[in-house]
């Protein structure tokens, strides 16, 4: 199993005044699955957003692999060393084609041939905005095994079976722990939960561990 570990340590986030994570102190080993759950702006999306360095207003200290955000070079190395799948997809201000998104991914063919053995393979040539919540779903699953592909070792996916039914959960879940990365997932899918090796839940922004 590859990937990296994160640390963090007295991890706080704002959004303005609203304090959204505290004091949050957490060690996740290389190559484990982490399932973090709990009820909506309970913090889990910020928390995700503060590892990949994408929230500003974060105090405390997060370690990917050892290495910070302290730096443009180290800045950089997080953005190619973790895959990332947001919980609302961005479809883009332009029309932007799955096969454009699928070709960001930084491994272009894996992520095609991912796309295919999703299913979205022959939507690739539609703009994303006209695909539904389960096709948008699958295609950026598709681009986070080409980000592993390309050497990601942390994948953080937020709510990626939301939108799926639920043989399409099952896809998913299989597909995203068989995945030789860090797994750290945002989910309300007991089954998907199950499949991880901890499940941590989050509650007004602090976080405990379940199992």
């Amino acid at each position: 199993m590859g990937g990296l570990d994160v640390r963090m340590r007295g991890v706080g986030c704002r959004h303005g005044r609203v304090e959204a994570v505290t004091g949050v102190d957490l060690e996740i080993s290389a190559g484990e699955r982490i399932a973090l759950t709990g009820t909506n702006g309970s913090g889990k999306t910020t928390l995700l957003r503060a590892v990949l360095g994408l929230h500003r207003q974060t105090t405390g200290t997060i370690l990917v692999g050892g290495r910070g955000t302290g730096s443009a070079a180290e800045w950089a190395w997080r953005r190619r060393s973790c895959a990332w799948i947001p919980q609302k997809p961005a479809t883009g201000r332009f029309p932007l084609l799955g096969a454009e998104l699928l070709d960001s991914s930084g491994a272009p063919a894996e992520a095609r041939e991912a796309a295919e053995k999703l299913g979205v393979g022959p939507l690739t040539r539609r703009p994303l905005h006209s695909l539904s919540g389960g096709q948008l779903q699958r295609m950026y699953l598709a681009r986070a095994i080409g980000g592993v592909a390309a050497g990601a070792m942390v994948l953080l996916a937020d709510e990626p079976t939301a939108a799926l039914d639920f043989a399409g959960q099952e896809e998913a879940a299989e597909v995203l722990t068989s995945l030789p990365v860090t797994l750290v997932v945002v989910t309300h899918d007991r089954a998907l939960a199950d499949r991880c090796d901890r499940v941590l839940e989050m509650a007004a922004g602090r976080l405990r561990e379940v199992r």
